[in-house]
């Protein structure tokens, strides 16, 4: 009999091993108020030095909207976005930031816990996933940002901003998908890390952040079937669509269909994905 059979029998676990993976999703559920703890103690953490403190989880992505519609917003404001042109620019840099910072931030979170990774034994899968809970939870304030600009620009509340609900869950499963993958990723290769803000901002231009893409190509059918399958593009449309039923704010109903397949898709994959090789996180360095 192997050492390893002896060690079986007498119930030693290998450290770090790979459970089967509907018992690794029961371990990870388990865990699910350390995830939250974990989510709020980085963000207090992270703000907590800023002589404005939490402020500042509002103020960046403000800032940025403000700028982004300073230097854009006189040359691309057309019909009729330009009377909701503040609305749509809030909906698209807010919504993108969620995402942009779990793409970026995320792909970081089994490599920058190294020592947490190689000293206690829990499902890594916690890592990624407190990293998407902590950005959900800086998004929240930004939602209620977004509801008053509607509300400044002269709309009147009606049953179907609550969709943006469903939005946000849709879009935060697609987000831990895509954290979840390029957490493995970056494990394997750390250059990563310095690409994916180059992705970020490919994807931020060519998502409708600030402009329309179907008033920029109204005349380009090619383009605007692409951007019919473009993931990022259908959850801004969406979120903008349920303020307003005009060029620029409107999302096909499909897009609701399409935006539940590529969360289901990215969780899935994602999970698996990381699942996959739990068993090398433990040697990070």
């Amino acid at each position: 009999m192997s050492l390893a059979d002896e060690a079986a029998r007498a119930g030693l676990h290998k450290v770090g091993a790979r459970p089967p993976f509907w018992i690794y999703l029961r371990d990870v559920w388990r865990r699910r108020q350390f995830i939250y703890r974990l989510a709020r103690y980085r963000i207090e953490a992270s703000n907590g030095q800023n002589r404005l403190g939490m402020a500042w989880v509002l103020l960046k992505p403000i800032i940025d909207a403000a700028v982004y519609g300073t230097v854009f917003g006189f040359f691309l404001m057309r019909g009729n976005i330009a009377d909701h042109y503040i609305l749509f620019l809030v909906v698209g840099v807010f919504m993108f930031e969620f995402f942009s910072s779990c793409l970026t931030s995320g792909a970081k979170s089994i490599t920058r816990n190294a020592n947490l990774v190689q000293s206690l034994s829990f499902p890594r899968m916690a890592l990624p996933l407190a990293l998407v809970t902590e950005k959900l939870l800086e998004f929240v304030p930004m939602l209620g940002i977004i509801f008053a600009t509607a509300l400044f620009s002269g709309l009147r509340p009606t049953t179907e901003w609550l969709l943006m609900l469903p939005i946000v869950v849709l879009l935060t499963v697609f987000n831990a998908g895509v954290t979840m993958f390029t957490a493995r990723l970056t494990v394997h290769f750390r250059d990563l890390t310095q690409l994916l803000p180059f992705a970020s901002r490919l994807l931020f231009y060519t998502s409708g952040v600030f402009y329309s893409l179907d008033l920029a190509f109204a005349n380009n059918e090619t383009v605007l079937k692409i951007m019919d399958v473009q993931p990022i593009h259908e959850f801004l449309s969406l979120g903008r669509s349920i303020f307003l039923d005009t060029p620029g704010f409107t999302a096909p109903p499909e897009y609701w269909l399409y935006a539940s397949l590529w969360a289901v898709a990215s969780i899935v994959v994602g999970s698996l994905f990381f699942w996959a090789a739990e068993e090398r996180y433990g040697r990070v360095d």
